[in-house]
């Protein structure tokens, strides 16, 4: 595959060698790991790492030791096995920016909306509006993000699309037809920040529905009451603060989530992020691109949960506590 019509035997024993896929599956293994770890360990006659000449590492300083070299450096990702001479990290850092516009704007959606839905859910519990709400929710929550997508790029996009104005199909950036480089088209990202956002809408509009009618029902809301403070300043001050504590905890798994989840919105509305370019590795066995990718956004999960938990505590006294 990497060699296209110039394959032979002794270009693939090069090829073998270069990426050392001559070696044991377990000194790939740790040859991937010393690559990806920021502190390395190099034999002192080995030019390049991981025996290629193309790389895309940022040595900070290194130490020489008689048999080999400690080196401080940029996590290696290696180069894409496609794209010859393209570094994974230069694929994942033009990708990633994209799609993390695309997941902050559906969560953001999602916790906006949801947020007003499960207040209205919660203050009219068991009429229409209440009933009404849940059952979207639930279909909401059972609706897998691939079906939506078609269903919404087709209606909105084609059918619709001398009302709506929107495409089937786009990128944030597009080219200017009159020659003036690229613009930012912030249409293209409705349909699919819409898209990705409908299942955690739902789940937020639920989680607050619930968890206000708990509170609601606390001490603290009674004697609120009892003290004659009025129902916007009950609802706003004091109580709608201390439900949002699981809606928070939940937001950290959903964001991190629709990094990971974002992979058949993207591909199906041609939105140029990292789950497109998953698609496309996975269809050309591009498996350094993959493990860069899997790893990129496991590392989004843990900075985003992290930061979710300094949230929680603020936003929860009895933590602070």
């Amino acid at each position: 595959m990497m060699l296209g019509q110039r394959d032979d035997e002794q270009l693939r024993l090069n090829i073998q060698k270069k990426y050392g896929f001559d070696k044991p599956l377990s000194d790939q293994y740790v040859l991937y790991l010393n690559d990806l770890s920021p502190l390395s360990f190099h034999s002192r006659g080995e030019k390049d790492f991981s025996n290629t000449k193309h790389h895309d590492y940022h040595i900070y300083t290194s130490l020489n030791f008689s048999e080999f070299q400690l080196v401080l450096k940029q996590p290696y990702l290696r180069t894409s096995f496609v794209r010859k001479g393209t570094s994974v990290s230069e694929i994942i850092s033009d990708a990633l920016p994209n799609t993390f516009i695309l997941a902050l704007s559906a969560i953001t959606l999602a916790l906006f909306l949801g947020i007003i839905l499960g207040m209205y859910s919660a203050l009219y519990k068991h009429k229409f509006i209440d009933h009404f709400l849940s059952s979207i929710s639930v279909l909401g929550m059972a609706l897998p993000s691939f079906f939506s997508a078609i269903i919404i790029a087709w209606l909105f996009g084609f059918e619709w699309q001398k009302y709506t104005g929107l495409s089937m199909t786009g990128s944030l950036y597009e080219v200017d037809d009159y020659g003036r480089g690229d613009y930012i088209a912030w249409r293209n990202l409705i349909l699919p920040a819409i898209t990705l956002g409908i299942r955690p809408l739902a789940v937020i509009t639920q989680l607050t529905r619930n968890s206000l009618l708990d509170t609601l029902n606390e001490d603290y809301i009674i004697t609120a009451k009892a003290k004659g403070l009025s129902s916007l300043r009950i609802l706003f001050i004091h109580a709608l603060p201390n439900a949002l504590n699981p809606v928070i905890t939940s937001l950290s798994g959903w964001l991190a989530s629709m990094l990971a989840g974002a992979v058949f919105v993207e591909y199906i509305f041609g939105w140029n992020g990292l789950g497109k370019e998953i698609v496309h590795a996975l269809n050309y066995l591009d498996l350094p691109l993959v493990m860069g990718a899997v790893l990129t956004l496991s590392v989004c999960f843990v900075i985003i949960t992290i930061i979710t938990d300094m949230i929680y505590y603020l936003l929860d006294p009895r933590l602070r506590a």
